[in-house]
């Protein structure tokens, strides 16, 4: 696999038509469905409170039990700092849209002072979640809720004995929200800054806790909650007026940028009406219509392991592209083929090949990475089910095809921007939604889930079997 520093290099390492066009940005740069699954967990990785902190609680007035889900008050209550407040090992996580914890009031004990809420890592262990600056709690002995002062505001019922109460924060709205027995109580802007430890505390005697954060099955239905916030969302995105034919448009453009001219004839057909292709520029046609048949024919020949007559047919229709013989094109081709010999079995055949084709290219840094795992494929007995596997697979072909539209594309004349080679405008457009996500996030003090582009195809087909 090309690392993003190898392909940086490629664009300034490789001559040609790679030093117009740098196949390796291309939006088909593939990985393996475990490499998928990797990049997501790790962008998605976030520890998450699993158990009640003994370690930072006051202790002098609660005891956690030994699975520490559960507190129970053991003070004497003499005055309004003998509370016994703990937090959960960590704070909330904020790579989400959603986060949520939940309490069982067990014993609500003698006065039912027992609160839930939120509270930063300074928060003084010994005051009820909302008296302090930087906190928010909703209290069960009389409804309020507190935010960062002892005088609370009317919010919601009392919670007493065998009530379930939750707490959460809402990154998509920027809010905090509680919960009684499954219902939504209300909300309050989220105003607290920096990480956010879900709390929850006892002030009275008998009182006794028990928290869930996540492994057992919550009383509120948090992903219908959860569902409902991005509809809601999404709502307001629904409600831009758009040209009625922009689907179109944008489909029928992406068909066209990647030479798939049957299926833009098929669709043509199927939509039954002129292609709005004189929006752009004022060109009779637009860019993407130059070499379309060519370059279906091109896509056709890599897709099928015909790299020799992609060779033959670029050297009559396009020479220029493969003019430089050590240019990025070359390389992927020359790959391309020696791991068609592989996938025929014909290792002989792809040794020789690998030595008269591959060996110049042995010096370029840019190319390292997918050359050592090209020949690496003749070291195992079985290549398609080694861990380089993802070679021989189509989505490598269809790299390979992508990086010879482009570089074809490139050619054109009358072409004013050069990036327009390697990206559809649906593609354009798809970045600058991931781009616009992770502006929100960050406007957002990095709170939130952001776009990403195969966690939402995946959902997608996951609802689609449902």
């Amino acid at each position: 696999m090309v690392t993003n520093q190898e392909a940086e290099a490629a664009s300034a390492a490789a001559p040609g038509a790679g030093a117009t066009v740098d196949p390796m940005r291309l939006a088909s740069r593939w990985r393996s469905q475990a490499e998928w699954a990797c990049a997501a967990a790790e962008l998605e990785a976030e520890p998450a409170p699993s158990e009640l902190n003994t370690l930072n609680s006051s202790g002098l007035f609660s005891v956690v039990s030994t699975d520490k889900l559960s507190v129970k008050y053991l003070g004497s209550h003499h005055h309004g700092h003998d509370v016994g407040v703990v937090q959960a090992d960590r704070p909330a996580p904020t790579r989400r849209a959603v986060y949520y914890f939940e309490m069982s009031v067990r014993n609500a004990g003698h006065k039912g002072q027992s609160s839930i809420g939120f509270t930063n890592e300074s928060f003084k262990m010994r005051r009820q979640p909302g008296w302090e600056s930087n906190s928010c709690g909703y209290h069960g002995d009389d409804g309020h809720l507190y935010v960062g002062q002892g005088k609370g505001q009317a919010f919601g019922p009392k919670f007493t004995s065998g009530d379930i109460i939750g707490a959460g924060i809402n990154y998509l709205s920027q809010e905090l929200f509680f919960t009684k027995n499954g219902a939504q109580v209300g909300s309050v802007p989220k105003e607290i800054k920096g990480p956010l430890y879900p709390t929850i505390a006892v002030h009275s005697q008998g009182e006794e806790l028990t928290v869930n954060f996540g492994k057992e099955p919550f009383c509120f239905d948090i992903e219908g909650y959860i569902f409902e916030e991005k509809m809601r969302q999404q709502s307001v995105s629904d409600k831009l007026n758009l040209e009625p034919d922009i689907s179109h448009w944008i489909v029928r453009s992406y068909l066209l940028h990647y030479g798939y001219q049957d299926t833009l004839n098929a669709f043509d057909m199927a939509n039954a009406t002129d292609p709005p292709t004189n929006r752009q520029n004022g060109h009779a046609e637009p860019p993407e219509m130059y070499g379309l048949s060519h370059r279906k024919i091109l896509r056709q020949l890599i897709m099928s392991g015909d790299i020799d007559s992609t060779f033959k047919r670029l050297g009559e229709w396009y020479p220029q592209v493969i003019k430089d013989e050590k240019s990025v094109i070359c390389f992927l081709l020359h790959s391309q083929r020696f791991i068609e010999y592989i996938r025929a079995e014909q290792l002989e055949d792809a040794v020789k090949y690998g030595r008269a084709n591959l060996a110049s290219f042995l010096t370029h840094k840019a190319f390292e990475g997918l050359l050592k795992d090209s020949v690496a494929l003749l070291a195992y007995e079985k290549p398609a089910e080694s861990c380089i596997g993802y070679l021989m697979d189509s989505p490598q072909c269809e790299f390979v095809a992508d990086a010879v539209n482009a570089a074809v594309l490139s050619t054109n004349p009358t072409m004013k921007d050069p990036e327009s080679c390697l990206y559809s405008c649906l593609e354009r457009l798809l970045r600058q939604l991931t781009l616009c996500s992770f502006e929100r996030r960050a406007f957002n003090n990095d709170q939130g889930d952001a776009f990403l582009l195969h966690k939402e195809v995946q959902n997608y087909e996951r609802s689609r079997r449902s």
